[in-house]
């Protein structure tokens, strides 16, 4: 795949990241129960046909996946459509919603390093 279509993708990334997160925060206001839960990216698959959107909630990823995930799924028609409206193309994205973990990996690799330095091993 060359640059091009990089960038491209990169930037209907970007616009989806920010359409988004706008109408998610819309629909997080009227229903308690997503009070909390952060959008912190998405990714387009290579056809751009999927649009996989990354959620993070510091109860963990068991309370997202039990309770939070099918409350999002119900949202998914009207924020698709919201989306089409939002972002001219001519297809609108499949959205697929996903516990992004990325955050407490980060967390634990940096409880690591500092672990390490106070035993003088870095």
């Amino acid at each position: 795949m060359n640059k091009v279509h990089e960038i491209k993708r990169a930037q209907r990334a970007s616009l989806l990241l920010r359409a988004i997160s706008t109408l998610f925060s819309s629909v997080a206001r009227d229903d308690a129960a997503l009070n909390g839960v952060t959008i912190n990216r998405v990714e387009l698959s290579p056809d751009k046909s999927t649009c996989y959107v990354y959620f993070y909630t510091a109860q963990g990823e068991e309370v997202f996946k039990n309770e939070l995930l099918s409350r999002l799924i119900l949202y998914k028609p009207s924020l698709r459509a919201a989306l089409a409206k939002e972002i001219a193309g001519r297809y609108t994205p499949e959205l697929i919603f996903k516990f992004d973990n990325a955050f407490e990996k980060s967390l634990r690799i940096e409880t690591l390093i500092s672990g390490l330095k106070d035993k003088g091993e870095l």
